[in-house]
């Protein structure tokens, strides 16, 4: 993922200046451009505290700098504000929604609640949920599923929009970036363990940060549209562009194959191959939560669990003064470290934040918040 440090591309773009800003006031900001856009305060009050979640994190590709583009789906009709969910099937364990293109925050919460609801009925769930607008960092979903005791499995594709990743061998993009996590809840509650990870080497949004910041990844996590890999990401911006890598190479690009298949076909919403839904950031997510009390004793359970971390844990580092963390660890340190220093937000993004406001008769005085600059 991008980060600061990283070498700028000579005379591509110009520096850009950063500022940090509380949670809070953004959560506040957020939340004022989403009910302009046509929320209720409830809705825009859900969106507004995953998307600050997404910064705290340090998935600021899934944070409030999308609101910009959220604006533009609006406007294409692949993001409906309010928007009621169909359920299509009710069946025991097996739940299937369509989210008529609501606020995937919004519909995904309320998804997963009703997953977690079958899972404790019946020992497991399976949930597919179509035709979502972005439903924002996957990693939440898993969180909400282990806050209530549970295991859980997610799968997620991207429609309405231009591919993005490539095949593995190949240079031009056939893929969305589609994210996958598995959660399993801490033991007596204590963090929970959080695998979220887009197939491509670097998630798009990355990508786009990373862009706009002026700066490369620290190795090749792209492919040009002559096919020849590359660090640099204003190639995603070329015309004709190129493409994200799939991460670990034939096993990655195998693992963003079937994650395609599985929440494009099960799901009912479909494949970027036959991609028929308006132009935006369109989601389909299948998951599967699972009791682990259904399937043995929960104190052999936590017992196990607390003594693999500590196990796993207790390798010798591979590089001196750099502990292994458990998977969900690094989240919840740039969480601690935000909190209390602020969340940095380039200016264009920012801008385009503003604009997106302005557009919906957001007062000016709701984006003077006051942040300070970033330093290293």
């Amino acid at each position: 993922m991008a980060r600061r440090g990283r070498p700028r591309r000579p005379g591509t773009r110009p520096a850009v200046t950063r500022l940090r800003y509380r949670a809070g006031d953004l959560r506040e900001v957020a939340r004022a451009v989403i009910e302009a856009f046509g929320s209720s305060a409830d809705e825009a009050a859900v969106v507004a505290d995953h998307m600050v979640g997404a910064n705290l994190k340090g998935h600021d590709s899934h944070g409030v700098g999308l609101l910009a583009s959220y604006d533009a789906d609006l406007a294409a009709g692949s993001l409906v504000p309010n928007a009621r969910p169909q359920t299509l099937l009710d069946a025991g364990p097996l739940l299937q929604i369509d989210a008529r293109f609501g606020f995937g925050q919004r519909v995904g919460r309320e998804a997963v609640d009703a997953a977690i609801s079958r899972a404790r009925a019946h020992g497991v769930a399976l949930l597919t949920l179509r035709h979502a607008h972005h439903l924002g960092r996957i990693g939440t979903y898993g969180e909400q599923a282990a806050a209530a005791g549970l295991v859980s499995v997610h799968f997620v594709n991207v429609l309405g929009v231009t591919p993005l990743v490539a095949p593995f061998g190949g240079a031009q993009a056939r893929f969305g970036t589609d994210p996958v996590c598995i959660a399993l809840p801490g033991e007596h509650g204590t963090a929970p363990v959080v695998m979220d990870w887009a197939t491509s080497m670097v998630a798009y949004g990355k990508a786009r940060v990373a862009y706009h910041d002026g700066s490369v990844f620290p190795e090749p996590v792209l492919v040009s549209a002559d096919g020849v890999p590359t660090a640099d990401p204003s190639v995603m911006f070329t015309d004709p562009p190129g493409a994200l890598l799939p991460f670990g190479s034939h096993k990655g690009g195998g693992m963003l194959f079937v994650t395609e298949l599985l929440a494009g076909i099960l799901s009912g919403g479909g494949t970027l191959a036959d991609d028929d839904v308006p132009r935006g950031l369109v989601n389909n997510m299948v998951s599967i939560v699972i009791d682990p009390r259904t399937l043995g004793d929960a104190g052999w359970q936590s017992a196990q669990l607390r003594d693999m971390i500590a196990y796993a844990t207790s390798a010798r580092p591979a590089v001196a003064g750099r502990p292994i963390l458990v998977p969900g660890e690094i989240e919840r340190q740039r969480e601690s470290d935000r909190l209390a220093r602020g969340i940095e937000i380039g200016d264009e993004e920012w801008a385009g934040i503003r604009d997106a406001g302005r557009a919906h008769g957001v007062p000016e005085s709701v984006f003077d918040v006051a942040g300070e600059h970033a330093t290293a």
